[in-house]
C-alpha cells in the first residue's frame, strides 16, 4: 500500500505543477484580459499578486510531495510528515467544497465544455484531497 500511495503522490505533485502553470495563464485562457483592464489598478495588481502566491503555494506543495512522498506515504512515519499530508489534504478538501458549493452553476449547467472542466476540476480537486488524507490518517 505504502508503494501505490508513493505513486499516487507523485502523480498529485505532477497535477499541482500543471495547475500552478495553468492559474498563470487564466486570464488568457478565459478571455479575462480586457476585463482586467477594467479593473481599478489595485484590484487587478492583488488579482495577479494572489495568482502568483496560489501557483508558488502548489508549487511549494509539489516538491514537497515529490521529494517526500515515501516519508507522507510511510505509515510509521513522524508526526510532521502526517500534519502536512492532512494540511495539503485539507486545502484540496476546501478546494473541493468551494467548487460545488461556492462557484454558480450558471458558469457551466447546460454547457458542455465548462460541465466537462468543473466535472473534471471536481474529480482532480478530490482525488488529490483522498490521497493526501489517505496518507495522514492511515493506520
Amino acid at each position: 500500500m505504502t508503494e501505490t500511495l508513493i505513486i499516487l503522490l507523485r502523480i498529485a505533485a505532477s497535477v499541482q505543477l500543471a495547475i500552478a502553470a495553468l492559474n498563470l495563464f487564466l486570464p488568457r485562457i478565459l478571455g479575462w484580459r480586457e476585463n482586467l483592464q477594467r479593473m481599478p489598478l489595485l484590484m487587478r495588481e492583488v488579482f495577479h499578486v494572489h495568482a502568483w502566491f496560489v501557483s508558488i503555494t502548489l508549487i511549494i506543495f509539489a516538491l514537497i510531495s515529490w521529494r517526500f512522498a515515501p516519508d507522507l506515504a510511510d505509515p510509521d512515519t513522524n508526526p510532521l510528515a502526517r500534519w502536512l499530508a492532512a494540511s495539503i489534504g485539507g486545502f484540496w478538501a476546501i478546494r473541493t467544497a468551494i467548487q460545488v458549493f461556492y462557484y454558480s452553476s450558471s458558469h457551466w449547467r447546460g454547457l458542455r465544455g465548462p460541465t466537462i472542466v468543473h466535472i473534471t476540476l471536481l474529480v482532480i480537486y478530490g482525488a488529490m484531497s483522498a490521497v493526501y488524507l489517505w496518507c495522514s490518517f492511515r493506520p
